[in-house]
């Protein structure tokens, strides 16, 4: 949300009403800005103003950062008709110009960066910034050093023309393997993984451009980030 701003549009925001509804609220004589009942839609507020909404406060908390322990079984996306999604698993006000920043599959588990400072997010998804993502797999096969090899240079990936960049790769036991890329194509690790002749059983995404999952936090848990983190 930039400011100044529309009153409508504030108060539609932070009370997560449809414009139209906030704008009935304010004709009723509901919303006052400094002690001041005000009933023009396009009043425009600033981020030091004292908006009353039905005689609550209505706050704009500014850019906000959180890290999510991903389960199984939950999508990411705003919202979903089928599934619960990551932003079930959060209790917070406010949310609704929330954003993933680096999405993850339905069956892979991790790592979630959830946001609304959306230059932020650029800057950790972009594969122009080169940031990498790292992830544990389990594998089906036994991973090879022919595997582990074909990775690191870059791998032909089905209907692309280029190689993958290359990647990270070390073994984690016969059957695990700690990946990290630099990409974000459509389900790129297990399809990098059927390019050397195997298939991903368990994903686990752990970091994101050098932040780290918390180790405290159980899966479908979150923690807002710090400010080493954000500044990572």
């Amino acid at each position: 949300m930039k400011f100044p701003c529309r009153l409508d549009k504030f108060i539609s925001h932070l009370a997560e009403l449809p414009r139209s509804k906030a704008r009935a609220a304010i004709k009723s004589q509901v919303a006052c800005v400094n002690g001041e009942v005000i009933t023009a839609f396009d009043f425009q507020v600033t981020q030091q103003d004292n908006v009353l909404f039905h005689d609550q406060p209505l706050v704009f908390l500014g850019k906000r950062y959180f890290m999510l322990n991903k389960p199984i079984g939950y999508v990411c996306a705003n919202s979903d008709e089928l599934h619960k999604t990551v932003f079930d698993l959060l209790d917070e006000p406010n949310m609704a110009d929330f954003h993933i920043a680096g999405r993850l599959d339905i069956d892979t588990t991790g790592l979630v960066l959830i946001t609304n400072d959306g230059e932020w997010s650029h800057k950790i998804t972009s594969p122009k910034k080169n940031k990498f993502k790292t992830y544990l797999v389990e594998t089906q096969e036994p991973i090879t050093d022919d595997a582990l090899q074909q990775l690191r240079d870059g791998v032909q990936l089905h209907n692309e023309k280029d190689l993958t960049r290359p990647a990270i790769a070390e073994r984690e036991g016969n059957y695990g393997l700690r990946l990290s890329i630099s990409e974000g194509k459509y389900h790129q690790v297990k399809r990098m993984l059927a390019a050397v002749d195997n298939k991903v059983v368990e994903l686990h995404r752990e970091q994101i451009a050098g932040i780290k999952l918390g180790e405290d936090l159980a899966a479908g848990e979150y923690r807002p980030l710090t400010a080493a983190e954000i500044k990572l």
